[in-house]
């Protein structure tokens, strides 16, 4: 298999963003969606909306979201709006909260754990998709990049459930209890980000920011500060490339706080699910990164 372009840039500016999207050489066609965290309330690390607002309006996109699965200021479609709201998203585009209205099944083709994964329903409402992640570790996954906020990011609360119960419950109200074995989670989260991929189709790019590089994801409301000096930003069509681009990036750094960060990665497997994607057939870890600057 070739290898997947992953291009870079260390310019974390709205040039910088719009410079790397035009690296792809690809339109995103249609009506768009715009697929980032909103943040959780409390948290400051998301992707600050003056960022990411040129691309944005570039594309005439939508910023789109779904509801929480976790007690939180983001659980009901009002209540997350309104946290959109307070951190300045509305401001630069609609947000709409994709499973407002529900969810929709998306078949999982070639998964061990889930065989239906439970999206927002409004994804039937956009042609094409965004990927814009904020790359940064996390408590569950190690790290959040591409390939989780396709997974769980695009799922609703109800997937959410499946996903991190590897398809044992789908009640938000029991998920606790029934957390999956860390593997099993994180192969579920591959099957998941299988199944909007094939949906989609050729219609998805993936961008990766890497700043603000916190071991806690933005969906912590109190996240421990960043720990790494901020890296750059990638894209690529293929989110597995993406993501071991990533982390490689912070595995190879000199920075200061990198035992730290990889502490957490490693903490839960959370590599892991880059060489099962790949399985799944999602993308290839094999890369070369094409600097742009």
């Amino acid at each position: 298999m070739e290898k997947a372009k992953v291009y870079f840039t260390k310019q974390i500016n709205s040039e910088g963003l719009i410079k790397v999207f035009g690296a792809l050489n690809k339109n995103l066609n249609g009506k768009v969606a715009i697929k980032i965290s909103t943040g959780e309330p409390g948290g400051h690390n998301f992707l600050n909306p003056n960022l990411i607002k040129g691309l944005v309006k570039k594309l005439n996109g939508t910023i789109v979201e779904c509801n929480t699965a976790y007690a939180g200021k983001r659980t009901s479609t009002e209540s997350h709006l309104l946290a959109a709201k307070e951190h300045g998203f509305t401001d630069i585009a609609t947000v709409d909260i994709m499973d407002r209205d529900g969810d929709k099944e998306l078949k999982v083709i070639g998964g061990k754990h889930l065989k239906i994964n439970y999206v927002g329903k409004n994804i039937e409402n956009y042609d094409s998709m965004l990927i814009l992640s904020h790359f940064k570790g996390h408590a569950m996954g190690g790290f959040g990049g591409a390939l989780k906020n396709i997974s769980i990011g695009v799922a609703s609360s109800k997937g959410k459930a499946v996903i991190h119960s590897a398809g044992k419950v789908s009640d938000t109200n029991i998920l606790w209890e029934n957390l999956a074995p860390q593997n099993d989670f994180l192969e579920s989260m591959a099957e998941a980000a299988k199944s909007v991929i094939d949906y989609m189709k050729d219609n998805l790019l993936y961008i990766n920011v890497m700043n603000n590089l916190s071991v806690d994801c933005d969906c912590d409301s109190n996240p421990e500060a960043p720990c790494m000096k901020d890296i750059g930003i990638l894209a690529s069509t293929d989110p597995v490339a993406l993501d071991k681009a990533s982390i490689d990036l912070i595995y190879n750094s000199k920075d200061p706080g990198r035992d730290h960060f990889v502490a957490r990665v490693e903490r839960q497997n959370g590599t892991y699910i880059i060489p099962y994607a790949s399985k799944l057939g999602i993308g290839t870890s094999d890369y070369e990164i094409i600097n742009i600057d």
